[in-house]
């Protein structure tokens, strides 16, 4: 008996009403609002879910998440990151302390023996965390070119997504 193959997720995190932490919401916003994706695509804004977010984990891989990084740099940045990253603590996987960080979400789904094997981490550097639900102009920039990487790195996994058809009146 052979097991269905995982689904592609792609997962927006963040805090959508502390501005810039809202960036991977935003971005997963405008991917929905803008394409439709195939069957075998998952995507969610997971907000701040934390161990919630351990189910759609589980029955996806490849991974794709979209967040805000907490390092030195400037405002805007892009970042790419690989699990191996996480794992060698090349980076803060969570914004504020109180936070389940993804790799203590990951040891769950580890435990669960369904942890997916590859995950991408699209990340900028936030400007503002003040209350806002509005990205700053440095980090808004970033949501079309980051949307843009994930649409490609889809199409290298041989999916196709489509553009959805505006009606201009």
């Amino acid at each position: 008996m052979t097991l269905p193959s995982k689904k592609i997720g792609i997962f927006g995190i963040g805090n959508l009403i502390l501005r810039d932490e809202g960036f991977g919401v935003h971005t997963v916003q405008y991917l929905e609002n803008n394409y439709i994706f195939p069957e075998n695509v998952e995507i969610h804004d997971i907000g701040t879910a934390g161990i919630y977010m351990s189910p759609f984990l589980e029955e996806c891989d490849p991974v794709l998440i979209i967040d805000v990084v907490d390092i030195a740099g400037e405002p805007g940045s892009f970042h790419f990151y690989t699990l191996a990253d996480v794992r060698a603590g090349n980076f803060q996987t969570r914004m504020s302390p109180h936070q389940l960080g993804f790799l203590e979400v990951m040891e769950i789904c580890k435990l669960r023996d369904a942890a997916p094997q590859e995950v991408e981490f699209y990340t900028v550097i936030p400007k503002e965390l003040t209350e806002s639900i509005e990205l700053s102009d440095v980090v808004s920039q970033r949501v079309v070119e980051v949307a843009d990487m994930i649409l490609k790195r889809l199409q290298g996994l041989g999916v196709e997504v489509k553009k959805k058809m505006t009606i201009s009146g």
